[in-house]
């Protein structure tokens, strides 16, 4: 097979990738990067010495891809499905883009600044830079709100890149700062992104490594029960 990911079912940044590769039916070989694993960590690091996650690599012309954003378009012009997910159209493209970006840096890395906060070292937490987080999502919240009113997805009536990527932002990220009811069209819109079968397929294989999660007490009770 061409295409291998390396990732892990838990982590945010591959939910965003997978869901891409399951709205196309994309043929690829997933592989688990165990950090916990000496070996699979040097390995990893040997692949892509920043240790992020994921990473493709296509074994056509020997090509290691990262980035979540980049592996999307990697995709798109190298391995084209049904789905577009990143529209051709230039001003369509900005606004995707733009959103794609927005969920990566303004929901979900806030939230993987307060997830990570909770395994920090004792004596070694940062109480300001998980307030600044919580501040960050409630605007994040906000705006999103506003930008979501009479579309079915983000940036319009396709779904694209920026919902990929929206997906895991919110499904992480309203565990660690819900939405709260004052936000219905952010609410409505996650219940429209977890009615993909794209997204259930994802969530389903992440589901047996919720109970890793540092915030599993606070994961909505649908989400750890069995997926048939």
């Amino acid at each position: 097979m061409a295409l291998t990911l390396y990732l892990h079912p838990l982590a945010s940044f591959c939910h965003k990738v997978l869901i891409g590769l399951y709205e196309n039916g994309t043929a690829f070989e997933p592989s688990l990067v165990d950090f916990s694993n000496p070996g699979s960590a040097a390995a990893h690091i040997e692949r892509w010495p920043v240790g992020k996650i994921p990473v493709l690599h296509d074994s056509v012309g020997n090509r290691v891809v990262a980035e979540t954003s980049i592996i999307i378009e990697y995709l798109q012009q190298h391995y084209a499905g049904p789905v577009q997910l990143i529209p051709t159209e230039m001003e369509q493209e900005l606004d995707v883009r733009l959103w794609d970006r927005f969920f990566d840096l303004y929901v979900s890395v806030p939230m993987q600044k307060i997830v990570g906060d909770r395994i920090r070292p004792e004596g070694a937490s940062d109480p300001h830079g998980v307030a600044e987080a919580h501040a960050t999502l409630e605007t994040a919240y906000d705006m999103i709100e506003k930008k979501i009113e009479g579309r079915s997805w983000i940036t319009g009536e396709t779904f694209t890149i920026a919902d990929c990527s929206a997906l895991p932002a919110l499904f992480f990220g309203s565990v660690v700062h819900p939405i709260g009811d004052g936000r219905p069209q952010v609410r409505e819109y996650f219940e429209r992104l977890l009615e993909r079968p794209s997204v259930q397929r994802v969530l389903k294989e992440a589901q047996p490594y919720f109970e890793f999660f540092p915030y599993r007490d606070a994961m909505p009770s649908r989400f750890l029960e069995p997926v048939a």
